[in-house]
């Protein structure tokens, strides 16, 4: 079994302009920020999770995709990574 903290080598190489370009997409269509009930950041808002990530850690915004198990996989419903939340 591999284990996580055990590397035999690692490979460290700069990102050209276009991985940054597309790395940096985002759009605000509308004003809110946080929903007052959830305290989860408002869809298509000014703390979007497809633009700044998950609120919490292996979670989409609609919760089609719970664990770690996900990891990487853009949620094909809100868009959003599942990622940890930083």
């Amino acid at each position: 079994m591999l284990e996580v903290n055990n590397f035999n080598a690692i490979r460290i190489s700069l990102a050209s302009p276009d991985q940054i370009r597309d790395w940096s997409k985002g759009e605000v269509t509308k004003p809110e920020t946080i929903n007052y009930r959830t305290l989860r950041p408002e869809k298509d808002g000014l703390f979007d999770e497809r633009i700044f990530g998950p609120s919490r850690d292996w979670e989409c915004y609609c919760g089609k995709y719970k664990r770690i198990r996900y990891k990487g996989i853009i949620c094909d419903k809100c868009g959003v990574e599942v990622t940890r939340a930083k």
